[in-house]
């Protein structure tokens, strides 16, 4: 009897100990997922703040790792055109302004204005009646002239007659005269009878020759009048481009009119009139009897206007021998040939004009030059350090669009061309050579600072967004993982002990039944 009473008290006692292990337990457990959360809170702020330290860590690597980039030109001197550029004027080659030689009025306009017209083509035509009538006139008097002259020689060949008559009669009083046949007076009268004679032939070859001047001049008269008749025809004296007519069909024109009919260009050749600084010239001369410069070029390349190139090549024709004291300056010619009428006389133009060779000069690009506020123009130069170093150098024209450098460089050295705007003296930069074809070589080939820059502040978490960013991390963790790996680790543990606790009065409730 008293041994089931006894069993029955330890069951009682094994239960309401089970109970109080129970209630135990589960405290414990809430206790245990109460520390995993705050687990869990302490490592998602530590990660954040390493995630900010490594976001440090990446940015500060950027800022110092990348070096600034520049392309240089390396120096290689040798001999180079100096070309200059001028201001000048287009001209024609040869004008000619129509002016009326006679005067009259205007009948007709036979030529178009601004057409080109040829040497001897008529122009106008005035009415020429005036001039036909003193034509007429002229003949007239040529044909007087011309009975005078029948009659004075008519008259010569009476004199001469009337001199042989006289000449012999004095020629029989001599014989007689010796042997005193007849007077001496009579003798007198016959000597007096020639000399008269004589006088009246000579009177009358004047009157011939008289006539014969009158011929003379009523011809010169008949001439000027045809002359004045085709002169009422006004021709063009040269070939070429006639511009706009002064006047119209029924004017009165006068030959000495100030203002020209009209004015023909000829244009298939054209001058351009250079004016350049005598101390240029002088400069320039000296330059080559020092031996410092040679002989230029005689070509001549124009810019128009509206800046395009012409695309014909002048040739120097000649230089003026005398500078202009108004403006001190020295007119240069050029010579171009303007086929399609391109240049029109009057017309201002840019000529580029080699002067001169320079010997031991290259050429720079324009993005290479720096120009100081003092007016001092500099280059930066990369030393063997591969640093930056400012160089004061002299200039001397362009050539196609890059500047002649004389002075300032040597053989060998290295010339920043591309990127100069973003580095300083005493710099240490990064080289690539300069290509004129490509602008920028490094296209393809990304700087460290630029990778710095296009990397992302967050790290990436994925595995997949690591492989098609190109980097290699093979053991990156999973999303999870990198944001709160503590608290992972801590939910799990927490689920095993809650099951193993669950397992435990599941089992106690199985006895206790």
């Amino acid at each position: 009897m008293g041994c089931p009473n006894q069993k029955s008290k330890t069951l009682r006692l094994f239960l309401d100990n089970f109970k109080h292990i129970k209630q135990i337990l589960m405290k414990f457990s809430l206790q245990v997922l109460s520390f995993s959360v705050l687990v869990a809170l302490v490592t998602l702020v530590g990660c954040g703040k390493s995630e900010q330290k490594a976001d440090g860590a990446v940015a500060g690597a950027g800022e110092q790792m990348p070096l600034a980039s520049v392309e240089v030109q390396t120096v290689t001197l040798r001999s180079i055109p100096v070309v200059k550029s001028f201001s000048a004027r287009v001209t024609a080659i040869e004008t000619s302004q129509v002016r009326p030689q006679v005067t009259g009025i205007v009948e007709a306009v036979s030529f178009q204005e601004g057409s080109y017209v040829k040497a001897g083509q008529e122009l106008y035509r005035l009415n020429p009646d005036n001039y036909v009538s003193a034509a007429n006139n002229g003949m007239a008097a040529i044909q007087m002239a011309q009975a005078s002259l029948i009659s004075a020689k008519a008259s010569l060949v009476a004199q001469e007659a009337t001199l042989a008559q006289a000449q012999a009669d004095l020629a029989r009083v001599e014989g007689l005269i010796d042997i005193d046949a007849v007077s001496r007076q009579l003798y007198d009268q016959y000597i007096t009878a020639v000399k008269t004679a004589q006088a009246n032939v000579e009177a009358a070859k004047a009157s011939v020759n008289q006539a014969n001047a009158s011929i003379h001049s009523a011809k010169a008269n008949h001439d000027a009048s045809r002359l004045d008749i085709s002169r009422t025809i006004i021709r063009a004296p040269i070939s070429g481009k006639i511009g706009i007519s002064a006047v119209t069909a029924g004017a009165l024109v006068s030959a000495s009119q100030t203002t020209p009919l009209a004015t023909i260009s000829r244009t298939d050749m054209v001058y351009v009139d250079i004016k350049q600084s005598s101390s240029e010239l002088l400069t320039m001369r000296q330059q080559m009897a020092n031996g410092q410069a040679g002989e230029g070029l005689p070509e001549v390349q124009i810019i128009l206007e509206n800046g395009e190139i012409y695309p014909l090549i002048g040739h120097l024709a000649l230089s003026d021998a005398s500078v202009d004291e108004s403006t001190g300056t020295v007119k240069l010619r050029a010579v171009f040939p303007n086929p399609d009428g391109l240049l029109i006389p009057g017309m201002y133009v840019n000529a580029n004009l080699a002067q001169s060779v320079v010997h031991n000069a290259m050429l720079l690009p324009q993005s290479a030059i720096i120009r100081t506020p003092k007016g001092e123009t500099q280059v930066y130069v990369v030393n063997h350090n591969n640093q930056i170093e400012v160089r004061h150098i002299k200039t001397s024209g362009t050539l196609q669009g890059q500047w002649v450098v004389t002075d300032g460089l040597s053989n060998g050295e290295s010339v920043v061309v591309v990127g100069g705007a973003k580095v300083k003296p005493e710099q240490t930069v990064k080289t690539y050579p300069y290509s004129s074809g490509d602008k920028n070589p490094q296209k393809s080939e990304r700087t460290p600072k630029q990778v710095a820059q296009t990397r992302p502040s967050v790290p990436i978490i994925s595995g997949q967004s690591l492989q098609q960013n190109g980097t290699n991390q093979p053991n990156q963790p999973s999303q999870e993982q990198a944001l709160h790996p503590t608290q992972s680790t801590t939910l799990k543990d927490d689920s095993r002990e809650q099951a193993e606790a669950l397992a435990m009065a599941e089992a106690a409730d199985d006895v206790a039944q």
